[in-house]
């Protein structure tokens, strides 16, 4: 499994990062490990050909988690002459949220007859989902998104990748990182404590309890930044590319 961090930054491009998005790569698919506003551009920028990702895994639904996704669906049709399926994978609502964007953006756009088919499949929580060679386990997560916010285990090819998705401390992280071979979790404040996110010293402090064989931090906000070279766990980069 070849895992590429296309896209490891807040909503708002601090550090100059572009928005949530990371490209797996697996024995028998390949796909997208949420999709933000800014993804295409990423996957121009590191040479990703979008007509090649089979599914998209969406944690929750903010605009930095999933408002690529019109883009992506546009630029399938226009663009990359996609022929092959797409399955969006996401919480509840996921289907009427991203055909509303799609609206809001591009009026008409998710009625328009593609070239290609694509799908929408809801995750239950706790529940093992099976699809494109994975199987996928959401678990509910504090991160007011206006559905539940999920994070995700991921086990494919042997291996397990968890993501940790936006919120808060929550005991539920320690079961989706249990024997993992990559935690990707967020740490959007050093030790600012606000609801809904977690801070690098809530981590510092957790982190004999994650079973995990690996930690990198991502959706890094300006207060880690500033505090950069005080931390000490693994930090995602936009372009970095690990192998499992």
């Amino acid at each position: 499994m070849n895992i590429t961090f296309l896209g490891s930054g807040d909503a708002f491009g601090s550090g100059g990062r572009f928005q949530a998005c990371i490209f797996v790569e697996a024995s028998s698919t390949r796909f997208l490990l949420d999709c933000g506003a800014s993804s295409l551009i990423a996957m121009r920028r590191f040479g990703v050909d979008p007509a090649s990702i089979d599914a998209i895994l969406v944690s929750h639904l903010h605009g930095d988690h999933f408002g690529g996704i019109p883009f992506f669906i546009l630029d399938a049709q226009f663009i990359s002459r996609r022929t092959r399926p797409l399955l969006i994978a996401g919480p509840p609502g996921i289907e009427a949220r991203v055909r509303q964007t799609m609206e809001d953006l591009f009026p008409g756009s998710s009625q328009t007859k593609q070239g290609f088919t694509y799908e929408f499949l809801e995750l239950p929580q706790r529940q093992m989902t099976h699809f494109n060679g994975l199987s996928v386990t959401a678990h509910e997560v504090p991160h007011a998104s206006g559905a539940p916010s999920y994070a995700l285990r991921i086990e494919c090819d042997g291996k397990v990748l968890a993501y940790s998705g936006d919120t808060e401390w929550a005991e539920a992280l320690l079961e989706v990182a249990e024997e993992a071979d990559l935690f990707i979790c967020e740490s959007y404040y050093f030790e600012k404590a606000v609801r809904f996110h977690l801070n690098y010293r809530n981590l510092v402090e957790r982190l004999p309890d994650f079973h995990c064989k690996r930690v990198i931090l991502t959706h890094l906000g300006p207060e880690m930044h500033e505090h950069r070279s005080e931390v000490e766990i693994e930090v995602a980069e936009d372009g970095l590319s690990i192998q499992l």
